[in-house]
């Protein structure tokens, strides 16, 4: 993508696992005017300031569910990455209103101070639970994407909204490996089906994704990368194949495998060397079915295109999922 140099760049729920490794490869890799990590979190605020003090990074406290605060936060910035968001599926599940609070009016909040304050561009994170949603947590981030996609009709555009879709991080707060590294001293590790899998990306691989669909934009679309996926027996296998499995069964809200493309937005989606785009179906595109990025034209893909976790084709063995883990690592 081209240089963020001079940009103003703020990221909502920048103390979070990929909020901390965008914001480090702002500053490493560009010489952005200034960085605003915009959360809640005091704490860890000051714990990310001991490790990221730039003189063009700036912490601000606040809360997505505030637009006033927003606004005030806003002052000056051209960008926005969204990645703010109550994640946990079960927990969304007891505490509804709680996730849609922060999940779909924080994603409200969000647009009216971005067009409002003159922000230029906005991408915001989603998750494959969004695809297809059977649990709270997924139907709100559905409802976000469309916001987002929706503002840019809003905005006239004069901002352009385009959403990431991707799947578990690994090395994340919310992955499954510290887990089954805590309990690897028990000798058996709780998993909820045998059959399960999961789209699996490394922390630094989505940020830098992010990144790079900063400079793709075109407003409207929702950009989605070419991952592998896990069965998440061969990752208890990867992380302690001394272990025996205890099956406990699906958890409220759970799937046995996630989908980051479905059948039915087959017709909007255009295929690149090592993502996909999902364009809207209402009238930002046109007619026209090419889409160009980078000098590179997409491939429309056939009617009966689904992107599945469960595709042999792409399932990491448990040494490629030791190897990857490793790589998160450092």
């Amino acid at each position: 993508m081209g240089s963020l140099d001079g940009h103003s760049i703020l990221v909502t729920g920048g103390t979070g696992s990929f909020g901390q490794e965008f914001v480090r490869r702002l500053l490493e890799k560009h010489k952005p005017r200034r960085v605003v990590v915009f959360s809640r979190d005091e704490l860890k605020q000051y714990e990310m300031q001991q490790e990221l003090n730039f003189p063009n990074l700036r912490y601000f406290i606040g809360d997505v569910r505030d637009q006033a605060r927003l606004e005030r936060a806003l002052d000056g910035i051209d960008t926005i990455v969204h990645a703010a968001a109550l994640k946990q599926v079960v927990a969304a599940e007891y505490n509804p209103m709680e996730c849609i609070l922060t999940n779909i009016m924080g994603a409200e909040n969000i647009i009216n101070a971005a067009i409002d304050r003159g922000v230029k561009r906005v991408v915001a994170l989603s998750t494959d639970k969004a695809v297809n949603p059977i649990n709270l947590y997924g139907a709100t981030k559905l409802c976000s994407d469309k916001l987002f996609i929706a503002a840019n009709h809003l905005a006239g555009g004069r901002v352009k909204f385009s959403v990431v879709r991707y799947g578990n991080v690994i090395g994340s707060r919310g992955s499954v490996i510290p887990v089954f590294e805590r309990l690897r001293s028990t000798g058996k590790l709780p998993i909820t089906d045998e059959r399960m899998t999961r789209f699996w990306i490394t922390v630094s691989d989505g940020a830098a994704f992010v990144e790079r669909c900063l400079g793709l934009m075109k407003g409207g679309e929702i950009f989605v990368p070419k991952i592998s996926s896990v069965r998440i027996v061969d990752l208890a296998r990867a992380i302690a194949p001394e272990c025996k499995h205890d099956f406990i069964g699906i958890r409220p809200g759970e799937k046995l495998h996630e989908i980051l493309i479905p059948r039915d937005e087959a017709r909007q989606t255009v295929e690149f060397k090592d993502f996909y785009v999902v364009r809207t179906s209402i009238s930002l595109w046109g007619e026209d079915r090419l889409v160009t990025y980078d000098g590179e034209t997409g491939t429309p893909v056939s009617e009966d295109f689904a992107y599945e976790s469960e595709r042999d084709s792409d399932l990491l063995s448990p040494q490629q999922i030791r190897d990857m883990a490793a790589r998160a690592r450092h």
